[in-house]
């Protein structure tokens, strides 16, 4: 196992250094191994000598680990959750060492379909073997272990980031005292009909090449449309027209935040994990959980609608799990959590007020 970029000796957020951790012969869930696996990731605050005042911070579906500080070349609007996290915030990085991790199977520098596969000396693509939320959090543990990292004061995410959560809390139940799950379920949705209709979409681009699309320029058109229509379900135009009163200028403002991301984001990654995420279900093993958990959904998100608390909050209770749920009353849908952070910032500062251990 490798050690860890070393963190700078402060590290206030506007100087946040991004990082990575490689281990060799990462076995996946599969029984298929990974010659090298390596988790890019961002630090915030000073881990305690004990290494027990840590919280990890994890992403959506098609995030990266910039969860906060300002704008960088591959995150031009900033941490994710930045109104969240930082000196003195919600989640106070003079008292918390808080770590944001970027996913297996992603494509902002963790190993994923576009990491040059060292058997063939081109990337996976298609071929990148199918992963699981185990698999996610168990890299992370392992990066967590390299950190000095001891015990999570909680596990805190939003949508595909909420998956990792639930699973921390069955997968590694005694090691974090709670999960903040955001806009989120604890069990994936859309079955293997969703990956075959995501397929579907990118086979329509001459150039995807049944995944090796590598040497034929990519699939910027098929990607940006892709992300155009995700942002605006998500709540996106919403979110501008605070800002942005002209539809058309909103429209334009979109499209270059579309394109933006699709020349980044494999396609192949958006396979992978969503793979991942209908396979994902944690709902099963609900017994296991020790953790206090904060279940937090928005008003308007279409994607994770507040109409599945009852059932989700009822099984929990069943279980014996502490659980507390908050509904953000918001106009803007699934980014709430970001967009509308003082919302719902209260519930998780209170979420978060027990003592370190």
């Amino acid at each position: 196992m490798s050690t860890p970029t070393a963190p700078p000796a402060t590290n206030p957020l506007h100087a946040v250094v991004d990082q990575r951790f490689t281990v060799h012969d990462f076995t996946l869930e599969s029984g298929v191994i990974l010659p090298e696996m390596t988790l890019a990731y961002e630090t915030y605050g000073h881990l305690a000598p004990d290494g027990r005042n840590a919280i990890l911070a994890t992403h959506g579906y098609t995030s990266s680990a910039h969860a906060a500080g300002p704008p960088t070349p591959t995150d031009p609007n900033g941490g994710w959750w930045d109104g969240l996290i930082g000196p003195g915030k919600t989640i106070d990085s003079d008292r918390w060492f808080v770590v944001a991790s970027n996913m297996l199977g992603s494509s902002y520098g963790s190993t994923g379909p576009s990491t040059v596969n060292p058997a063939t000396g081109k990337p996976y693509g298609p071929d990148f073997p199918d992963i699981t939320l185990g698999d996610v959090v168990r890299a992370q543990r392992l990066m967590l272990d390299s950190l000095g990292v001891r015990h999570l004061g909680a596990v805190a995410g939003l949508s595909f980031g909420g998956f990792q959560a639930f699973q921390w809390a069955v997968s590694y139940p005694d090691f974090m005292d709670g999960i903040g799950a955001v806009v989120t379920a604890p069990k994936g949705f859309g079955g293997e009909a969703s990956v075959k209709a995501l397929l579907a979409q990118l086979s329509t681009d001459p150039s995807w090449n049944d995944g090796w699309h590598y040497d034929r320029g990519g699939i910027l058109g098929t990607m940006t449309a892709l992300r155009l229509d995700t942002l605006k379900r998500y709540g996106m135009n919403e979110i501008l027209a605070a800002t942005i009163l002209d539809p058309g200028a909103r429209d334009a403002r979109m499209r270059e935040m579309a394109a933006h991301w699709a020349r980044q984001f494999d396609p192949n990654s958006l396979v992978t994990l969503r793979k991942a995420m209908v396979r994902f279900d944690a709902e099963r093993d609900v017994a296991k959980i020790r953790a206090r958990v904060l279940y937090v959904l928005s008003r308007t998100d279409v994607l994770f609608p507040p109409s599945l608390a009852p059932a989700v909050m009822a099984k929990l209770r069943a279980a014996g799990v502490d659980a507390t749920y908050f509904e953000i009353d918001s106009d803007f849908g699934h980014l709430a959590s970001g967009a509308d952070w003082p919302k719902w910032a209260p519930a998780l500062a209170g979420f978060l007020a027990h003592p370190v251990p």
